[in-house]
């Protein structure tokens, strides 16, 4: 087989490497909750970090105003997780739905689903809710609201990232393969996530 041009090689080398830490499963002891730990909690975490990635790679792949349909949904639902946490109302098993929300979007992205808008706004929203929880229930004493701001902000740009990211990749048989590697990765994390 030959190899993969650079412009599909490095952004690949770079995922595979993120992809290889080891995660931060929870981000608890944050002295005060402002807009930069909120800017900050997404991506102190593996977990929290390829989930919404992973949403930007698979909206990218998705029909017409799904592309920003299925981003948003997923701030706004992540948003009313952070609300059901501060009404001190429970999700069961949060830290299993956020490790299961990585295995399932890196499989949406590593077998290039199109899902009709239907199936996958309420997909994304669930996934979102155990994310938008542990959010909430990890930050300190302080300014909820900008550390919402916070939170929502950052997860807007990693799903803007994934997003540019797959449409970056040629659609040519390498181009796919380099979704499929990717989101393989991701689903790997998931996985071994779930496992430990």
């Amino acid at each position: 087989m030959p190899a993969l041009p650079a412009s599909i090689a490095r952004p690949l080398a770079a995922f595979a490497m993120a992809s290889t830490t080891l995660p931060a499963l929870a981000h608890p002891g944050h002295e005060v909750a402002s807009l930069a730990s909120g800017l900050a909690h997404p991506l102190g975490g593996l977990d929290h970090l390829l989930a919404m990635v992973a949403v930007g790679l698979f909206a990218a792949r998705q029909q017409a105003s799904a592309r920003w349909t299925l981003p948003a949904t997923f701030v706004l639902a992540m948003l009313a997780g952070a609300a059901l946490s501060a009404a001190g109302i429970a999700l069961p098993a949060v830290e299993t739905g956020i490790a299961a929300s990585v295995l399932v979007l890196g499989l949406l992205v590593a077998c290039l689903v199109r899902l009709p808008l239907g199936a996958a706004l309420p997909l994304v929203a669930s996934l979102a809710l155990f994310h938008g929880h542990a959010h909430h229930a990890e930050m300190g004493d302080g300014s909820v609201f900008a550390y919402s701001l916070g939170f929502a902000l950052a997860t807007t740009a990693l799903h803007v990232a994934g997003f540019f990211l797959a449409r970056s990749l040629p659609d040519t048989r390498r181009g796919r393969l380099a979704m499929r590697l990717g989101g393989g990765g991701i689903a790997g994390v998931g996985l071994a996530l779930l496992g430990g």
